[in-house]
């Protein structure tokens, strides 16, 4: 065993300084000697050989119950050297990214009964758990970095902005946000343009919490959230937004999506669309994460999402690439949850801890190594809806921000 583990890393990482000794206590060094060193330890014969036969879904799982333990470095910096490699996969595992590849569909089949049960797993956590790492509004999705020693509360802050500036929105306006969250955005809509705003999600916790902070903001009348499907809402709107959503909706339910957006959208209506996108054309959900944390989850490639929206009959008005911003989102969350492990093992375990660290380290070098991104699609009906130059766009946020700086702002700490 030990020798081929030394044959199988040695093809596979040719570039990082990796340390790794085997469960028999033979220790290997791999890589060309740059950057960060890091070292590891598998405890066990049986760890060894799960990772060698499903690496994907492994790798995750023997992390999670110590089959594998970081002695130098961490977590973060191990997946940095795993995910920056250029080597092709080893035979069986383009054989197995096959399999997935046409299992996909059914994986991601979310009818409404299993879109409930794929939400509850990841957002009815314990709400503590989310205030141990996100922002003081709980924006649970890319921020949007003007500068990079801007903070998580400001980038998250300028992202609302951004997207509120492409709305284009007016006072008399109605405004659908679908997949509501814990009610940031669509407070902040309501807030800061005195329009009506109706926020949707299948969570339990971010139903009653994004409620709860309406009533306390005396915004109730102007933000409404509602336990619904999507595909159950009555129109019509002004303007549709939705942030971090379409991840869940998967990839067979495309034109279901952008048809029910058509038809609530007013044929003077805009939409906005963010959501984490792949550059390099379509994929699968990687197993561990699809098993642990996001099940029925799917990332799309621009390839997978336009052509559903030319069938429903809308029209692309604007599109931007945010590259790297979720990367230094997930920086920020990675670091904020770490100081605050814990907290975390009391709400739940250490197991849990291990799971949620590699989750957030995970999905932090996808987006540094492997061309992740994040994407804003602007759509109308019309092509006399917005400006014709992107002008507009700046402008708006100047006026936000004049808005926001008259607006006493809301200031916690992570793990209040």
């Amino acid at each position: 065993m030990d020798r081929l583990l030394q044959v199988l890393f040695k093809a596979f990482i040719r570039r990082g300084n990796f340390q790794l000794t085997t469960s028999r206590g033979t220790t290997f060094t791999f890589g060309d000697g740059t950057g960060t060193p890091v070292a590891v330890r598998f405890t066990s014969r049986s760890a060894e050989w799960a990772l060698l036969r499903d690496p994907e879904l492994k790798l995750g799982e023997i992390y999670m119950d110590g089959g594998l333990v970081v002695e130098r470095g961490s977590i973060a910096e191990v997946l940095e050297i795993a995910l920056g490699q250029e080597s092709e996969a080893p035979q069986w595992g383009r054989l197995q990214f096959l399999l997935r590849f046409f299992k996909r569909r059914l994986q991601q089949f979310n009818w409404r009964n299993r879109s409930r049960r794929n939400v509850a797993h990841h957002y009815d956590l314990d709400g503590r758990l989310y205030s141990l790492f996100l922002d003081a509004d709980r924006q649970y999705s890319c921020a949007y970095f003007e500068s990079l020693d801007e903070t998580l509360d400001d980038a998250q802050l300028a992202k609302k902005r951004h997207l509120a500036a492409k709305l284009l929105v007016a006072k008399d306006h109605k405004i659908l946000d679908i997949g509501c969250g814990w009610g940031g955005l669509g407070l902040y809509l309501a807030e800061m343009t005195a329009a009506s705003v109706t926020g949707v999600t299948l969570s339990q916790e971010q139903f009653a919490i994004a409620n709860h902070r309406a009533a306390e903001k005396h915004l109730s009348e102007r933000a409404v959230f509602k336990l619904e499907d999507y595909r159950d809402v009555q129109g019509p709107f002004d303007r549709i937004v939705s942030v971090g959503m379409f991840e869940h909706v998967g990839v067979g339910h495309y034109d279901t999506f952008f048809r029910k957006c058509a038809e609530l959208l007013d044929d003077k209506g805009v939409m906005v669309l963010h959501s984490i996108g792949r550059s390099e054309g379509p994929g699968i959900t990687n197993p561990w994460i699809a098993k642990y944390i996001f099940p029925g989850g799917y990332i799309p490639a621009l390839s997978e999402v336009l052509p559903a929206i030319e069938r429903a009959g809308l029209l692309v008005t604007d599109i931007e690439i945010l590259r790297l911003h979720y990367a230094e989102t997930l920086r920020h969350w990675r670091h904020r949850f770490i100081a605050h492990r814990e907290e975390a093992e009391k709400l739940y375990d250490e197991r849990f801890v291990r799971m949620w660290e590699f989750y957030l380290a995970a999905s932090e070098m996808a987006f540094r190594k492997q061309n992740m991104m994040n994407f804003q699609i602007q759509m109308t009906k019309r092509q006399d809806v917005v400006p014709m130059t992107r002008d507009y766009i700046q402008r708006n946020e100047s006026r936000l921000r004049a808005i926001e700086g008259r607006t006493p702002p809301l200031l916690r700490l992570a793990g209040e």
